[in-house]
């Protein structure tokens, strides 16, 4: 967890600088297609600093986020064996045959047959969960899914998340912050377990 740690402390020194705002964006830019750390940390941190701000902050991730979500799906739709397939792989969600087959509670679930039946529910699902939004965007455009129903759905899902986000914050401001980097060790592993929890819920909820 080190190594996550120090990413982890490398986002939030943004907080600190006069460039949060940008930053803010270009990591919900970046999280949605490649990047591990969500931009969930540094929305809090900016949102701490000006609490007033907290629903500017939510919507500059939101917009980042959806971009960022759209390259994502570039990046699957044409991109495939020079960027699509190395990340895919760097989180665990291999291509086998042209299929994206993920690995979840001692199963192998094969999501493009997901996205052939569900298609927008999952990228909902994903973009309001833990579920690394940027296997999501990578793998819809990798499936064709309708760029208009992905684009509605993300906007959703992203801003359900963090727009609740920033209303966590104005309710209880510095104690979240407090939280987060006490407890950042544990919290990563129940991000895990939520992670393998959200293809479950998909699993049962449909």
């Amino acid at each position: 967890m080190k190594w996550l740690k120090r990413l982890y402390d490398w986002v939030l020194h943004w907080a600190e600088t006069p460039y949060g705002t940008p930053a803010l964006f270009i990591l919900a830019f970046a999280e949605s297609s490649f990047f591990p750390i969500p931009p969930d940390v540094l929305l809090i941190a900016l949102a701490l600093s000006i609490p007033k701000r907290a629903w500017h902050y939510a919507a500059v991730c939101t917009a980042g986020s959806v971009i960022g979500g759209l390259f994502g799906y570039f990046i699957g739709w044409q991109m495939l064996d020079l960027v699509a397939k190395p990340i895919l792989a760097f989180y665990g969600v291999p291509l086998q045959e042209g299929q994206i087959i993920v690995h979840t509670a001692g199963r192998e679930v094969n999501l493009t047959a997901w996205y052939q039946q569900y298609d927008a529910w999952i990228v909902f699902i994903a973009a309001l969960t833990p579920i690394p939004y940027k296997v999501i965007t990578i793998s819809a455009g990798l499936c064709r899914v309708s760029i208009p129903v992905f684009i509605l759905t993300s906007v959703l899902g992203r801003a359900l998340r963090f727009f609740a986000v920033g209303a966590l914050i104005r309710l209880w401001g510095e104690p979240a912050k407090e939280f987060i980097d006490r407890y950042f060790d544990w919290l990563a592993v129940a991000f895990v377990v939520l992670l393998i929890g959200g293809f479950l819920v998909i699993k049962f909820f449909f």
